[in-house]
């Protein structure tokens, strides 16, 4: 098992403040997206890391006062990494109570065999683990699948997707997936991760590594995090404000043309701005339209 880095422990005070916030934060991106109903079967994905463990811990902290009636089951993904300590994980959630499923299915090896050499797991790696968990969670009867992606994820996928993608997108805190049979969710999505870090050191969860890809340093994931750790400690409310702008889109103000409808300004204009017809005094809609072809 892995610790998490070293840091000043937490008084029973400031660790009480720090669960409230992250309660209050899970709480409402849960209500402003409307991510867990009255009667809801939701999945948790528990990968052994700090914020699929911080996510569960809040998730069970909720479910005891929400208003309304949810079940949570864990599951987790043994991946068949060599040196997997597949005790871990069920031993911890027996002793919390939490009902739960240990799904085996050896993705490292096809990762292993399908990754050119040199190349990232990371990818192939997601996809797989995404289609054996989505396909489990119509097994088991769960119309939620809830990921442990945080605030810090979801404007790093932001800047990969712009820097390397060309296109602005992140991870939405609700999706509908791909093949239309699983609503996921991102219960932290509002989470700051220097948050969640002294939380998860604070509880003392049995974090598990993923040797798979750690030691694949040069990720475009890692430049970007880095990126905006410089940004933090330079500007502290940089990413605040950019967290911000990801929920204040204004399509007219961009250039997607699927967004929104540029070509009609010229009709609509026309139809908002009558002009006078001197000879006449009749006051007309001015035509702009141009043929084009």
């Amino acid at each position: 098992m892995q610790q998490i880095s070293s840091g000043p422990e937490l008084s029973r005070s400031e660790f009480n403040k720090l669960q409230k916030r992250l309660r209050r934060l899970v709480g409402q991106a849960i209500e402003d997206y409307g991510m867990i109903e009255d009667g809801d079967k939701v999945m948790v994905c528990l990968s052994g890391g700090k914020d699929s463990y911080t996510m569960l811990d809040i998730l069970l902290n909720l479910q005891v006062s929400a208003p309304i009636r949810f079940e949570l089951v864990a599951v987790n993904l043994d991946q068949k990494q060599p040196g997997f300590p597949e005790e871990v994980l069920p031993t911890y959630l027996t002793e919390r109570g939490v009902p739960h499923y240990i799904l085996e299915r050896d993705t490292y090896s096809i990762v292993k065999q399908l990754t050119p050499e040199g190349k990232t797991y990371c990818s192939i790696c997601s996809r797989l683990r995404r289609g054996n968990l989505y396909g489990f969670a119509q097994q088991i009867g769960a119309n939620k699948v809830a990921l442990g992606h945080h605030r810090d994820d979801i404007m790093a996928t932001f800047f990969l997707n712009m820097f390397f993608n060309g296109k602005l997108k992140a991870m939405p805190p609700k999706l509908l997936s791909d093949d239309g049979k699983n609503i996921l969710i991102r219960p932290l999505a509002y989470c700051k991760e220097e948050d969640i870090i002294p939380y998860a050191r604070h509880r003392q969860f049995p974090i598990i590594p993923c040797n798979l890809c750690g030691s694949q340093e040069n990720l475009q994931r890692v430049a970007v995090r880095n990126m905006m750790k410089a940004w933090d400690r330079e500007h502290p409310h940089r990413l605040d404000s950019i967290f911000t702008a990801l929920s204040s889109v204004a399509p007219s103000q961009l250039l997607d043309r699927e967004l929104f409808d540029f070509i009609g300004l010229d009709q609509q204009r026309a139809s908002q701005n009558p002009v006078m017809d001197p000879s006449s005094g009749r006051i007309e809609t001015l035509d702009l339209g141009l043929n084009w072809a």
